[in-house]
């Protein structure tokens, strides 16, 4: 019985080359694809993969919410992460989330097909940097550190990060109620509370908070980056 794979990314250059990768191993199959972290959710639960790849960077429902989403719905989901960075949030975040695996897209071509075969094995698979903070006690299970540092703003809820996302993406309120099956006054009322939760007062204020909390994220061009491969900007 072949390895069915759920390939998520929004870039379809991207998504083809990693297709090409996974198809060409013996064994495996790509059973679906998605385009944002919602399709995904939905196409995790109709096909049932034995793995799934989010791209962290996806519009509508970033990969790690999305991934948060499918562990509710079943913690048995075996998920990957693809992302731009390995910065100390993200993988908190991915770990938190309940991915098993975490691969830089920029080695994707390397340890993608390393990082299948160990979740097949029932093994987990993480970039050199995340293995390193495990050993160093950074991300132990109990999370010592991340629960001593006092969260510069409140926590958001699971609808209001989606809800943040969206917003924060340039969607009105109508077409956030309309992807999320919700009125457009439950909307607006949810956007009050997230404003009045974080003490914003503009959108920009929220575009802002969504790029620094890895719930959503921008392309910067090579020559934006500082020699760190942080955005200058």
């Amino acid at each position: 019985m072949k390895l069915r794979i759920l390939l998520a990314d929004d870039h379809e250059i991207v998504r083809r080359g990693l297709c090409a990768l996974l198809q060409n191993h013996e064994g495996w199959e790509v059973c679906g694809e998605a385009t944002d972290g919602r399709e995904a959710v939905e196409k995790a639960k109709q096909l049932r993969p034995d793995v799934v790849i989010l791209d962290v960077g996806m519009p509508n429902l970033n990969g790690l919410d999305a991934t948060r989403q499918l562990m509710q719905y079943d913690p048995n989901f075996k998920v990957i992460v693809l992302t731009i960075t390995d910065s100390d949030q993200v993988i908190r975040e991915a770990l938190d989330a309940g991915a098993r695996g975490f691969v830089l897209k920029s080695d994707a071509a390397r340890d993608l097909v390393s990082a299948v075969e160990a979740l097949q094995r029932k093994r987990m698979f993480f970039t050199p940097r995340v293995n390193d903070l495990v050993l160093a006690g950074f991300l132990d299970k109990g999370h010592a550190i991340s629960r001593s540092e006092p969260p510069s703003l409140p926590t958001l809820t699971a609808r209001e990060r989606e809800i943040t996302q969206l917003l924060a993406e340039g969607k009105s309120s109508k077409e956030v109620a309309s992807l999320l099956n919700l009125s457009t006054k439950t909307v607006e009322t949810h956007r009050s509370n997230i404003m009045r939760k974080l003490s914003f007062h503009s959108i920009r204020d929220l575009v802002v908070y969504a790029i620094k909390n890895n719930i959503i994220q921008i392309d910067v061009p090579p020559q934006l980056k500082t020699p760190t491969g942080t955005s200058a900007v």
